[in-house]
Parts: structure tokens; sequence; C-alpha cells
């Protein structure tokens, strides 16, 4: 007794604010179920409507308002398992006030201003009186939002016994099947706009267009029904989700039917999708295959013996038994107050043997859910009470904490095996069957073929039985998309003004390929799209090759000018003892000839793909060799100046410029050429490049001169050298005829510095492999100049007029200087 009365003070203090709702809100004169107790827990179900199914005899489903009341029941059922319980709440009773809702806003608000009031059924002489420290209702509807404002203000938790994360659950389902294209039909109210909110938000997540929505109400005139069904006549969609409780969704279920719309996926929510009235096999033409979610079913075999035992006579004051029996039984029950002309019962009705859908206690989903919430109240009102800080005695008249604090920290398993708890949102965690609308035997059935399942750091599994679902088109899975996928090669392109998943399939720009994305992606830098544009090929290589025909020919040039130059050096040092050969100094002849063999032998290294190793050879090989033969002819201009000095009197210079000076100055001048080369290859050689300027298609392999100014140092200096060669042989052009090979080494001079001069910008603008064809063709054609230029004429009078090949004693005795 003691302990009840510190109990009943605690109370008091806890549920100070809501003391003077007497007063604040008046009486209600509202039907109720109602137990004293200790701590009381509220009730707000939709038990019946206004009208009432009189005869049992006329109905083949479960009247309206018959699920509701076994809600009600179970949640009696559950408070009285709690009071016998000695290890929850105990010494502890707790009572109960169940209202009616009538499935109305205005009727849940009105039972929730009764709950925050004081109840006429208490006898407490206390100035406080037992308030209500929970309530269990609905959630997501008009009614709920009524409850929950009425009742927030005064901190009483509403723990809510319908269905949470549902529109994570409807998108996951989207997403699994691939729709992308989805219609919607939502109920004007909360409910229905509150439900397509949540499940928008979530399917925009994953790229999936909502094509429409349309609005409907129980309420609606037919013109306003028949403008939904033409939308989704109009429509394009084949997958529409119903957001809708039965009663205002089951006027436009028969207009669809009766204008045979038909093709159409259907996803329900929880509020039809195992209605009673709609599941027949009318509706069924249009709508079966329909996929929904509904609660996770359980079996409670200790619920139907407490169901069965409801009787009117035994509490004649209970509110809605009458209406329960009359519907059950079929009579009306008399009471010693009431005098009715209906059937009336004889008062040996029972319900033991009933076989009312009532009393399957199987698979119960909604009525499970409300036991599970009772025991979640009384587990938070445990920990308030009875439950202390580490180190602390109960001081319960101390403890702030409110019933919603503790409920956001329930945590237990019931007898059941359920794990119940609550995020940090005040969400249970989600466990959902997944239900389809088959045809078996001519009655619809609501099977179940695949379960939800969502975790409490936010993740879900989804599980179904995909090749057991009974689709509107058949056994293969429907398809709704605004717009098909894109062909290989192609791109979405989005159309203006439509939603995203209306797009355009436009072919991928060249370079970009698009497979199985949407997009096109461009290709590697080494690779090209194909015609189709669905795949990336390797580009063709380009270099100058020596089996193709203008490698062939370049090859042919050269080894034929290889040739001629050592045909020539043949001749010259067969005929080495002849005037000619001797007026033109043999030894530097025969220096120039091997210098010109291997100019003509460069071009090959020219050819072929790039290496490194060709790559330095290329470059370095034409610079000295070039040096070489260039310096030659410098040593040959400077015989012919100083054999034309030599015939002025007095004059010693040629006497000063003999073989070994001669010498001196070639290898002088190739080596200042190989010094730059061996700096360039140190530093910065060339090296084997790919260039992808010329063309999309193709790449060109080709060596890169890796330093421009040492590409250029090496032209450059054989440009001196012949600058040099052609003022020196210009000078001496005037020399006696004969044996006078300066003006061949002025036109050779001139033909090498023309050919280079315009080589420069050739070589520059030349694209590809006709860049490498253009320096070719350069070093070809001044190697020619120079062969036929200075050794051409000699060999004619060598081997055609040997009659001229006779001495000049004066130039002759100068060139043996």
């Amino acid at each position: 007794a003691d302990m009840q009365r510190a109990i009943l003070l605690f109370l008091c203090v806890l549920h100070l604010n809501t003391v003077s709702s007497c007063e604040l809100f008046g009486k209600f004169d509202m039907p109720s179920l109602f137990k004293e107790g200790d701590i009381m827990i509220g009730g707000i179900f939709p038990i019946f409507k206004k009208q009432i199914v009189r005869s049992a005899s006329t109905f083949e489903k479960e009247p309206s308002g018959v699920k509701s009341f076994r809600w009600t029941q179970v949640m009696i059922f559950a408070i009285e398992e709690i009071n016998k319980d000695p290890a929850l709440l105990p010494n502890i009773s707790l009572g109960y006030r169940i209202l009616n809702s009538c499935a109305s806003p205005t009727n849940a608000l009105r039972a929730a201003l009764t709950l925050a009031s004081r109840p006429e059924e208490t006898e407490f002489n206390s100035s406080c009186p037992p308030t209500i420290s929970a309530v269990i209702a609905a959630s997501g509807s008009s009614q709920s939002l009524a409850v929950a404002g009425t009742l927030g203000p005064f901190q009483v938790p509403i723990v809510r016994y319908k269905l949470t994360f549902y529109g994570l659950s409807l998108a996951a389902l989207v997403k699994h099947f691939g729709w992308q294209w989805i219609g919607a039909i939502q109920s004007d109210n909360d409910y229905g706009r509150n439900g397509i909110l949540s499940f928008t938000e979530e399917v925009k997540k994953l790229g999936v267009c909502i094509a429409f929505v349309g609005t409907i109400l129980r309420t609606y005139s037919m013109d306003k029904i028949l403008d939904v069904v033409e939308m989704i006549r109009r429509s394009t969609v084949k997958v529409i989700l119903a957001f809708v409780p039965e009663g205002d969704f089951y006027p436009l279920m028969k207009e669809v039917v009766k204008q045979n719309i038909t093709g159409i996926q259907w996803i329900g929510s929880e509020a039809w999708i195992t209605a009673a009235r709609p599941s027949t096999p009318e509706i069924y033409q249009a709508f079966g295959g329909a996929l929904g979610f509904v609660m996770q079913k359980m079996a409670m075999p200790k619920l139907k013996p407490f169901l069965t035992n409801i009787n009117p006579y035994t509490d004649p004051s209970a509110a809605f038994v009458k209406d329960f029996w009359e519907i059950m039984v079929g009579c009306r029950p008399v009471l010693p107050e009431e005098h009715r002309m209906d059937k009336i019962c004889t008062g040996n009705e029972t319900l033991m043997n009933s076989q009312h859908a009532f009393f399957d206690v199987t698979q119960l989903r909604a009525t499970y859910n409300v036991y599970k919430a009772v025991y979640a109240i009384a587990h938070a009102l445990h920990q308030l009470i009875f439950c202390k800080p580490a180190g602390q005695k109960p001081v319960r008249a101390k403890i702030p904490s409110t019933v919603t604090d503790h409920l956001q920290r329930v945590n237990f398993r019931n007898e059941f095996g359920d794990d119940v708890f609550f995020d940090e949102n005040g969400d249970p965690p989600a466990s959902y069957d997944i239900i389809n609308w088959q045809l078996r035997n001519g009655q619809v059935q609501h099977v179940t073929l695949g379960h939800f399942a969502s975790a409490a750091n936010g993740d879900f599994r989804l599980n179904i039985q995909e090749e057991k679902i009974v689709w509107r088109t058949g056994k293969r899975v429907p398809t709704s998309v605004c717009s098909n996928v894109c062909p290989v090669g192609t791109r979405k392109a989005q159309i203006k003004g439509k939603p995203t998943c209306c797009f355009d399939c436009i072919p991928c720009a060249d370079g970009t390929i698009a497979n199985s994305t949407a997009d096109c992606t461009p290709c590697p830098q080494e690779y090209w799209s194909n015609e189709r544009k669905d795949e990336c090929i390797p580009k063709t290589t380009e270099f100058l090759r020596y089996h193709e025909p203008m490698g062939i020919a370049l090859t042919v040039v050269s080894l034929l000018g290889a040739s001629l130059s050592l045909v020539t050096m043949m001749v010259f040092i067969h005929y080495r003892e002849t005037p000619v050969i001797k007026a033109s100094n043999s030894e530097l002849s025969c220096f120039l000839l091997f210098s010109l063999f291997l100019c003509f032998l460069c071009p090959l290294t020219f050819m072929g793909r790039p290496t490194v190793w060709t790559c330095m050879l290329r470059h370095t090989a034409f610079g000295v060799t070039f040096a070489l033969c260039i310096s030659c002819v410098l040593g040959k201009t400077i015989v012919v100046v100083t054999a034309f000095k030599a015939t002025i009197p007095g004059n010693k210079v040629a006497g000063k410029f003999g073989p070994a000076q001669q010498r001196i100055i070639v290898c002088s001048c190739t080596m200042i050429q190989i010094l730059i080369c061996v700096l360039w290859l140190k530093f910065k050689p060339p090296f084997p490049d790919m260039v992808f300027r010329y063309s999309n298609k193709k790449i060109v392999l080709e060596c890169n001169t890796g330093s421009e100014a040492a590409f250029y140092a090496v032209l450059g200096y054989i440009g001196i050298l012949a600058i040099v060669c052609l003022v020196l042989a210009f000078l001496a052009r005037k020399l006696p005829d004969n044996f006078n090979e300066a003006k061949f080494i002025t036109f050779s001079m001139l033909i090498f510095c023309a050919v280079w001069i315009t080589f420069i910008p050739a070589y520059i603008s030349s694209p590809g492999k006709f860049t490498v064809a253009v320096e070719i063709f350069a070093i070809l054609s001044s190697a020619f100049g120079l062969l036929s230029s200075i050794f051409a004429p000699k060999c004619y009078i060598i081997l055609v007029k040997p009659e001229k090949n006779t001495k000049n004693k004066k130039f002759f005795r100068l060139c043996q200087l």
C-alpha cells in the first residue's frame, strides 16, 4: 500500500501539466472501453463506422470495424498479461481507456481531447486523477496527426501500430524490378499525401520519375474520379502506385474495371492490398498480380481463448461489445435497460465454435503490432520507475525523465523472439511481407512471396521469390519507362520540359562510345571508336615503312646513290694516276665519296618503326656524315683557293697548305659536329614518340628530336660550313678551265643550300610520315647534288672524253703542291 501511494504521488508530479485538463477541455460523452489502473494507457482505434452491419447472413467478407475491434481486445489482453507478470511493473496495475475514432479526423480529435480530460469513470477522491501516460494510435493519417497535435503539448507519447519506412520499402521494390516511369494515386488526405511524398523522396534518389499523381477521395464526385481514370488511360506508364485507403480507392477500381483498363502493374499500400471488399474476381480482371507490402504476420495462440470469451452479458456497460456481438451472432442482446424491436438473442449464443476470420490468430499483422506497442510502453514505464543510475538508490520522485525518453531507449525481446526497439527518429525496425494478388480456385488470394526488413543503421534487405509472382502481363516482368534504353553507340539527350526519364537517343561523337551506360565516354588516347560507337579499337599506327611504295622508292634511290658513290670511288682509285684525278686531290675526293656513301645510307635509318636506338642514330649519323662531307668539300675549296693564290709571284700560301693541313681541316670541322651530337645525346637525346595531333583515327610514330635547339644547331653548323664553301668557291671561280672545280663546288653548294633552305618550312608543315619523307628527300637531293656536280664532270672526262685528260702544266703543278 505504501508503494502504491508513492507511485501515485510520483505520477501526480510527473503529469502535473495535465491536472487542469478537466477544466480546459470539459467533458465529452464518448463511449469507451475503460478499466482503472495505477497507470493509464490510452487507445484510439477506428473501431466501428456510423453504420453497422445488422445481419451476419448477408456478408461474405469481414465487415468494416471488426478487425479494428480485435485491436482493442489485444490491447486489453496485453495489459492483463502485464498485470499478471510479477517481473514487469511489479505491484503496479495498468489501466486503459480505449476510444473510437470512426476513421474520422474530427472524431480522432475529440477522442484525444477526451483522453486529456478526467475520465468520468474514475472514483478517485484525490485531486490528481489517473492521467494517460501513453497512447496507442494509427500512423500516417489525418486522424493520427490530429491526435499528435492535441496530445503533443502534454508530452504524451503516441506509439503507432501501423507501418514505418513504407516509402523506403516501395522504393526498394521499384528499384529491384528496374521501373523508372511510375504513376501514383493518392488519397486527398494526410495519409495519401504523406505516403506519396515519402515514396517520391526515396525514388528520386534512384533516378525514378513520377509521371503523374492522381488524387481521389470517397466523397469525390464521379467526374473527378473519371478525370483520374482518363489520366491513367492516356499515360504511357505501366506501373502505378496507389497509396489510398480501401474506401477511397474502391470507386476508382470499379471504374477501371468498367472501362477495361488492363496491362497495368499495380502496387498497393497496406490500406487496400489485403482488404476484403476489392479482393474479388471482378476487380482481379484489372488488378490481378498487384504487389504490396503488409506487416509481418505472427501467430498468437493464447489470444484465441480471450477473443472467444467476449460476451455482452459479462460487462453490460462495455462499449462496442453489443455491436460486435450483433455482427458475430446475427442478433441483438437485450439488456435489462433496453427495449428493442430487432432480432433478440436468446442468451445461449456463444463464440466458441465460430469460424469467423476474427478468431484466426495464426496470421496477425496490425494486431500483433498493437500487442508489441503495449509491451513497449510497459517496459518504458518500468525503466522510468524502477531503473536507477549506477551506484545510486532509486529515488522515484527525483527522476526527471519522461515516458518518451525511455520509450526511445526500449530494447527487449518478447516471447515470440522479436526484438522491440526504436531508432533515433522513434521508428521501429521495418519488417514487411510482400503480397501478390493471385487467383486460385476462383478466389483472390493474397500470397506472400517475399520479405522486406530494415536495420538500425539504415540498411535494408529485400528478398523476393520472383519465379512465383503472377504479373499482370503474365510470367514476364513488366517494364515501365518513358523512353527505351538507348542502344549502344548512342547517348541520352534530355527532352526540354519533360522529366529526366524522358529522353532522345543521339549517336555518340567520334572518339566516344556508349556500350552499357547512358552517356558517351571518350576512348583512351591510343584508341578510337568503331563505326557503331560501341567499342574502342586501337588507332592505326603510321610511320614510313620499308615495304610501302614511298618507302620502297626512297630505299631504291638511297641504295642507288650509295652504289654510285662506290662506283665513282672505284673509278677514282683505278684512274688515280691520270691528270684529272691528281688535279682534284685524290685523297680528299675519296674522303668526300666515302662521306657521300654514308649520306646515302642515312635515309635507311629514317624508315621503319622508330626505336630508341634508331632515333638517336638517324639524326646524329645524318649530322656527322654531312659535316664530314661538307668538311671535305671545304678542304677541296681551300685547295683551289690556295692554288689560285700560288700563281701570284712571291706568294707562299700554297706551301703552307699541304695534305696534313687538309686532314686537320676535315677532322677539326667534323669533330665540332661530333661534339654537338654527343652533348645532344647526353642531355636531351631524341626518342620515339606517338603523335596524335595529325589525325583522330591514327597515331603517327616518329622520333621526337628531344632538344630542338640541338637539332637546329646540327643543321645550322652544316649550313655554316656550306656557306663558307660557297663563298670560297665563288672567289675561285675564274681559275683555268681544264681542272678548275671551283665553279662545280659553287654550283653544288648552291644546290645544297637551296635544298636545305626549302627543307625547313617543308619539314615543319608536313604531317605524319611525310615529315620523315621530306627529310629523306632533302638528304638524298643534297647528296646527289654534291655527287653529280663535283664528280660527274670528272667521270665524264675519264670515261667518255679521255683525250681531254691531259696536263695543264701550270695548274697541274700548283695542284700538286
